[in-house]
């Protein structure tokens, strides 16, 4: 089988700020958001964001097996980041590796300032995240439907936590790389806010900035995370919302 490989694209962002998906450098892929598609879970959620597919699934507060793992004064968290043999354009190997155990233990510490931890002492919450396509920003991703999963699941939380990742191109700071922005681009930076508390939970770079950059690429990841944060919330309440529609008889 031939190997998979990538070309990069001649220019990344013109000198105007197009980039090559079309997007300005402050606009965001299309974002949708879905709670409680799996009956079997406490609670799960699914996104697709650009090209990304994936899914959170939430189990517990429930027993620690093994039994050596239980903390006696709060819940143990579990966060397990998996990606889809069928994810990427080559076929990744099935199993943990450890990029996907990084991110899980990344995801997990995200997250864990958000629940009331010492309301449910000696049991575990399992939070699982399937990377069913991957297309750049699946941890971002990943945390917010994680966090949407725990919330549809009636764990106790003190708030959302909502996530996005902005980057460096050239002499701009942009929204939300895409893949080839991912691939090619001069700076990277994940971040994740508790909403409520305005608290950063994750703040990762990975590539050069200058201070007024990192202050302006700060600046642009709030504003996106608060807007994501709205959507998180408008989809928590779209399985309640009441949709009246005007009926007429079928002839």
């Amino acid at each position: 089988m031939p190997l998979y490989v990538e070309k990069k694209p001649e220019v990344l962002i013109t000198e105007d700020g197009v980039r090559t998906d079309g997007r300005k450098p402050y606009e965001m892929r299309p974002v949708r958001m879905t709670v409680g598609i799996l009956d079997k879970a406490d609670g799960s959620a699914f996104i697709e964001w650009g090209g990304n597919k994936i899914l959170a699934a939430v189990f517990g507060p429930r027993e620690v097996h093994p039994k050596h793992l239980v903390l006696p004064d709060k819940a143990l968290v579990r966060t397990r980041y998996n990606m889809a043999p069928f994810s990427t354009p080559e076929r990744k190997r099935p199993g943990p590796d450890r990029r996907s155990v990084e991110l899980s233990k990344v995801i997990r510490e995200a997250l864990k300032p958000a629940i009331f931890v010492e309301n449910y002492p000696g049991s575990v919450i399992d939070i699982f995240i399937e990377v069913l396509r991957s297309d750049a920003g699946t941890r971002v991703a990943g945390v917010n439907a994680a966090s949407l999963a725990l919330a549809n699941a009636g764990i106790a939380m003190r708030g959302l936590v909502a996530a996005c990742a902005v980057g460096r191109v050239g002499d701009f700071v942009v929204c939300d790389p895409n893949h080839d922005e991912d691939m090619w681009g001069d700076a990277d930076m994940p971040m994740a806010m508790l909403m409520e508390a305005e608290e950063i939970t994750l703040l990762q770079t990975d590539g050069p900035m200058t201070e007024e950059q990192f202050r302006e690429a700060l600046k642009l990841g709030r504003n996106s995370i608060r807007f994501l944060y709205e959507m998180q919330k408008e989809a928590l309440k779209r399985p309640y919302q009441v949709v009246e529609r005007s009926v007429r008889g079928v002839v």
